[in-house]
């Protein structure tokens, strides 16, 4: 006869969650540096790169507020400069305009009236 597969439902929630527990601290045991430092590069960008929304930018902008503490604003200001330098604004301006030309062009098609109609 086969032996039924336990599956998490067949936990309490406090044995779960100490299963879950001791899940975490043996894989973090079982990896090597190399592993840990992909695994937190990962979780971290994960956590600041990849946010959406103004409420998770908020935090993201808070915690790297507090890691970077008294040289954040320097670390802004260089990295303003960097960009100022590469920023092309004649570009910007001639996206724009197309961007604008665009939908100039489809809401005239859009105003078109039907030759048949009377």
């Amino acid at each position: 006869m086969k032996k039924d597969r336990i599956i998490y439902s067949h936990l309490s929630k406090k044995e779960l969650e100490y299963l879950k527990e001791f899940y975490v601290e043996e894989k973090v045991k079982n990896m090597n540096e190399k592993d840990l430092i992909s695994f937190a590069q990962e979780i971290i960008r994960h956590q600041v790169v990849d946010v959406i929304g103004k409420e998770e930018e908020m935090e993201a902008w808070r915690e790297m507020e507090l890691f970077f503490s008294e040289n954040f604003t320097k670390i802004i200001e260089e990295i303003k400069i960097k960009f100022k330098e590469t920023n092309n604004p004649v570009l910007e301006t001639s996206e724009h305009d197309k961007r604008i030309e665009l939908l100039e062009t489809n809401k005239s098609a859009n105003e078109k009236t039907d030759m048949w109609e009377d």
